[in-house]
């Protein structure tokens, strides 16, 4: 048997271990994409004759987008959550990311209820205020986040300031939301004592009935002696 054999079949198997494995993944990711195609609806189209700029444009890397709040569940849909360098500008009517290779995405001012500085998004953790975050909601009502990495992040304040007003209400709103919730949740939990009020008296006679039981074979055991 030839000596570089065994060291052919390892890497063939290994050849095809990666292989079923990223076989997976993009089965996982077109299933994903299907699920929530209907969730997500149909997305706005840029509008014809934009204006001027008002910020931008800038460059940089659009990261993805995930399904607000939560900064790790990536929207799948097309190719709406691949990574690509972005040209961004801000409009009068809304915002552009220009992506190379993929469809730009337009997203509407109406729609916009935040624009802050995040460190991580679409399983992606930067250094502290490394990504610039647009929280908007689809036609569908879906809330989205999409994220940016500037090439120059010295221009997040031009970019955060005009939203200011708006993201400090929606950040308001959502921790308050929270709080209630907890509050919901800490009221709806069982007191840390496990005897119920009801079973209080019952509990009462199961003790009696115990010490009296131990009572009485203390003092039989007397008698026997």
């Amino acid at each position: 048997m030839n000596s570089w054999l065994p060291d052919v079949i390892l890497v063939v198997c290994a050849l095809l271990l990666w292989l079923g494995l990223v076989s997976l993944a993009l089965r996982g990711w077109r299933r994903r994409g299907r699920a929530q195609a209907e969730q997500l609806g149909e997305f706005p189209s840029v509008p014809a004759g934009l204006g001027a700029p008002l910020t931008g444009p800038d460059t940089g890397v659009y990261v993805g987008s995930t399904l607000a709040p939560r900064w790790a569940t990536r929207v799948a849909v097309a190719d709406f959550g691949d990574r690509a360098e972005t040209v961004f500008s801000r409009y009068a009517e809304g915002i552009l990311l220009q992506r190379a290779g993929s469809s730009d995405i337009w997203i509407p001012q109406e729609a916009i209820t935040a624009v802050r500085t995040e460190n991580r998004l679409a399983g992606k953790v930067m250094t502290r205020d490394g990504l610039l975050v647009i929280r908007w909601i689809l036609p569908s009502g879906t809330e989205l986040d999409s994220g940016i990495r500037a090439d120059d992040k010295t221009v997040y304040p031009s970019w955060t300031e005009p939203y200011r007003a708006i993201t400090e209400r929606t950040l308001a709103a959502f921790e308050a939301a929270d709080s209630e919730s907890a509050d919901s949740e800490s009221a709806d939990s069982p007191p840390a004592d496990s005897t119920s009020p009801d079973a209080g008296p019952a509990a009462a006679s199961t003790g009696e009935q115990t010490r009296s039981e131990t009572n009485t074979s203390t003092e039989t055991k007397r008698k026997q002696s």
